[in-house]
């Protein structure tokens, strides 16, 4: 890992909250870190599994937060050898959603954590499924007091998702955590989106929050039906003995080829 980079540090981003609203994507692929990080993107989500040296290297200047996958990982030890794993291969800070004791050993450790609140996708059983949480005074409070706990146990930052704008407000007049905001109103520190609901290629449910930007999918499909129609062409060529032409083989000169016949008559024989 090269310790002197230019990317933003944790103590950078934290001197932003209250100053200007930083953006954030998930990223999947080498190729949408590289977009992000030449587009000005300030922060990225990736998820442990595809968290690589080249994933680090597309991600550029940005600020790279490495999910770690609750229910891939179980034990303590589980989540410490992957954080590590994922801080030796530049990330700078991990996403945590497990335990609040497993959350305060890897804070504990030097780690920048950011946790989770709101609508868990993982726990929204807990909250009912996959709605809003905070809109009643008493849920309102559950989120602020899971907040208070995670700022205490040394969390660095916390995913704010689904919850009520003026709700988020006042929970970010109220605590240290840079809070990365989905769905969660503009007085979040980021706003974070996923690069597939920004670039219209969704995989099932699209938030209301997500707002799309381009027309990935149409490209896709077209992409998908050229990718066939070079396919068919590929068959059809050789169905008709077109391909390979002498253009695409290897050449030997005569004599090479009557010396190697010769040999093979001899070895026959």
């Amino acid at each position: 890992m090269d310790l002197y980079h230019k990317r933003p540090t944790v103590a950078d981003i934290r001197a932003l909250k209250g100053k200007r609203q930083l953006t954030m994507l998930y990223v999947e692929t080498p190729d949408e870190a590289a977009a992000a990080a030449e587009a000005g993107i300030d922060m990225l989500s990736i998820i442990d599994p595809v968290w690589t040296e080249e994933m680090r290297k597309a991600a550029g200047n940005c600020f790279v937060q490495v999910g770690l996958l609750y229910g891939q990982l179980v034990t303590l030890e589980d989540y410490q050898r992957a954080a590590h794993r994922a801080v030796q291969t530049g990330a700078d800070c991990v996403y945590c959603a497990s335990s609040m004791g497993t959350i305060k050993a890897l804070a504990d450790d030097g780690i920048p954590v950011v946790s989770h609140v709101g609508l868990i996708p993982s726990k929204a059983t807990w909250t009912g499924g996959f709605k809003a949480v905070g809109k009643t005074a008493e849920s309102a409070m559950q989120v602020m007091d899971q907040v208070k706990r995670l700022e205490d146990i040394g969390c660095f930052g916390v995913e704010l998702e689904v919850v009520p704008d003026r709700v988020g407000f006042e929970i970010s007049k109220r605590t240290n955590l840079v809070l990365l905001g989905m769905g969660a109103g503009p007085y979040a520190d980021a706003q974070y989106l996923f690069a597939e609901d920004v670039l219209g290629c969704t995989r099932g449910h699209k938030p209301r929050h997500a707002k799309t930007y381009r027309d990935f999918a149409s490209e896709f499909d077209r992409l998908q039906k050229e990718r066939i129609a070079a396919f068919r062409e590929f068959k059809t060529d050789v169905d008709k003995a077109v391909y390979p032409a002498a253009e695409h083989s290897i050449k030997i000169s005569d004599d090479e080829l009557e010396k190697f016949v010769a040999r093979l008559s001899d070895r026959t024989s």
